[in-house]
């Protein structure tokens, strides 16, 4: 059994072996396609023949001394229906069905969701018992009775104005913040507030008290975005809940905090990174969205072209050797790394990373989580991993001379290492370590290659045009009207599904460094950075701005946004 899986599928998977319906081996199996093809656990396994959907259902209701319904739309009545908000159904994907002896019973898409029990009690306002029903049944009762729309941030804020009306909380009384956290409205506004982020696939979500508002702003493809602020006295209850969701301590101010929260949201498995700070108006606090469903960890989906995707492949299939991954935070090093880890996980080579904080669970891969509180360094966690004999190790950062030492160290023993460093571009890795105290000569033979890569955003599909190329814009791109023959230039005019931005969703340029022989030489002498980035460029390197310039011309961003990211690299 995988060591790291989802609490329900772990569930299931015992009541399958209890049961006798499968065996280890099956499951494992089951669990493979589950995880290399992101269908659900219960399709594979529905798909295997293992079980049927009826089947397995009725089981899970045996488990858990509840009832297998069949969902009749017609005969839940609009009293029932009115009992749990919309945003609350479409959240957690529950319907309630009937209520006996003051008991709420509710079919629930994720039956053996313990902890979504809990909370219906608060959200609800009395006590609630699961039923089990097809998933099919749930979902298309949840679309019937609670279509998208029907609860809004809007709605919620009305609620909200009624049962706060201004009252501002005693931040030292710890009784009352945690009742506040746990009233219903505030759970329903935090978790509608983190619905539509999931569904604007937003990476990050940031709440910042000011002196006379309550700023709350979602990150969507690089640009925040302000949603209508909700009263300022909502500002600790608010913060107040999510410390509690990240099991943060409620009572501690002063300090910054990190938690993380996981859930299902629309349903979709969830990871959302906590980080508190301290600020003159309350805490501020950021959520980092880790939704493993728009990530792509795949080489050949990040954008590379097939030929840049075959010299990274040559690469991360060395047995040894450094190879770096560098660009500003937020410019996807990490996916890029975990897709390079996935190409080469296989059950031959044993693979070790240290990371800061482990954005996603990688199966087959002994991951590490690095704290420097207790002083568990990346140069202290590379020492270790030397000691269990690893194939290749991923370091999450190299940000000092002793982890710089021992990544070299790890290379000359016949390990690949993988990393990030934070450069402007790739050829500024060379100078970045020299800069740190390594020996030339030790960079120049361990060091195998360099990518750089930025993160810009796509022409918004739905609002898309085309236009004719102006000269100032041939200028700009270093190609001449001859060059760029009957194509055209395209943007986005802005429509509802960009926010009127005219740009959606994000595409990757990279630049990649080969360490060749001539870069070799370069190095040990110590030469500029720019005639290596020269030299590198003679040698077939093409350069993050060309390869942005190149996607402008295919319509796939445009030109400001090229120049945007790249006027310094």
């Amino acid at each position: 059994m995988p060591a790291e899986m989802d609490a329900e599928i772990s569930a299931l998977w015992h009541l399958l072996l209890d049961a006798g319906k499968a065996t280890e081996e099956q499951l494992e199996e089951v669990y493979e396609e589950h995880d290399r093809t992101g269908r659900s656990f219960t399709t594979v396994l529905y798909n295997y023949d293992i079980i049927t959907e009826d089947d397995l259902l009725k089981m899970v209701a045996d488990n858990l001394g509840t009832d297998f319904v069949v969902l009749k739309p017609g005969e839940i009545g609009e009293e029932i229906r009115e009992r749990i908000k919309p945003e609350v159904a479409r959240m957690y994907s529950v319907v309630p069905v009937r209520e006996e002896d003051g008991v709420l019973l509710v079919a629930a898409l994720e039956p053996m969701n313990y902890r979504m029990i809990d909370e219906l009690h608060f959200l609800v306002g009395q006590e609630c018992r699961v039923l089990v029903a097809r998933p099919h049944e749930i979902e298309e009762a949840i679309d019937q009775f609670y279509p998208e729309g029907s609860g809004t941030i809007q709605d919620v804020l009305g609620e909200l104005a009624q049962s706060h009306s201004g009252e501002v909380l005693d931040i030292n009384d710890v009784e009352s913040l945690e009742a506040a956290a746990n009233e219903a409205p505030i759970v329903r506004f935090v978790n509608i507030i983190l619905s539509q982020a999931i569904k604007d696939q937003a990476s990050d979500i940031h709440f910042e008290p000011f002196a006379d508002e309550f700023r709350i702003r979602y990150r969507i493809d690089g640009a925040l975005y302000e949603m209508a602020p909700p009263p300022k006295h909502l500002a600790v209850p608010v913060i107040s809940r999510i410390k509690v969701m990240s099991n943060l301590n409620i009572a501690e101010r002063r300090m910054p905090q990190d938690g993380r929260i996981e859930r299902r949201i629309n349903g979709r498995q969830v990871d959302l990174r906590v980080s508190s700070l301290p600020t003159r108006y309350g805490e501020s606090v950021v959520l980092r969205v880790l939704d493993r469903s728009v990530v792509e960890l795949n080489l050949d989906r990040l954008g590379m072209d097939a030929d840049l995707v075959h010299r990274v492949r040559r690469i991360i299939a060395r047995p040894n050797g450094i190879f770096l991954v560098t660009g500003p935070t937020g410019s996807g090093k990490t996916t890029t790394l975990y897709a390079g880890l996935k190409e080469i996980n296989n059950v031959e080579d044993k693979l070790l990373t240290a990371e800061d904080p482990v954005e996603y669970d990688l199966e087959g891969i002994m991951q590490l989580q690095v704290r420097e509180s207790v002083n568990m360094t990346f140069g202290r966690a590379l020492r270790a991993f030397l000691r269990q004999d690893p194939d290749r190790i991923m370091v999450g950062e190299i940000r000092d001379v002793d982890t710089a030492s021992m990544a070299i160290q790890a290379s000359l023993t016949g390990h690949l290492v993988m990393s990030t460093l934070h450069t402007n571009d790739a050829a500024g890795a060379v100078t970045r370590l020299i800069d740190m105290g390594i020996e030339p000569f030790l960079i120049s033979s361990t060091l195998v290659g360099v990518l750089a890569q930025r993160l810009i955003r796509r022409v918004c599909n739905a609002c898309k045009t085309e236009y004719e190329a102006e000269d100032k814009e041939l200028e700009q791109m270093g190609i001449t009207r001859e060059q760029l023959g009957t194509r055209k230039l395209c943007r986005g005019r802005g429509c509802e599904m960009c926010n009127n931005t005219g740009y959606r969703g994000r595409i990757g340029i990279f630049e990649l460094l080969r360490v060749t022989s001539d870069i070799q030489s370069m190095i040990n002498k110590r030469v500029p950075t720019q005639a290596i980035r020269d030299r590198a460029i003679e040698q077939g390197m093409r350069t993050m701005r060309a390869d942005g310039m190149i996607a402008a011309m295919n319509g796939i961003t445009t030109v400001d946004e090229v120049m945007r990211f790249t006027s310094f690299a």
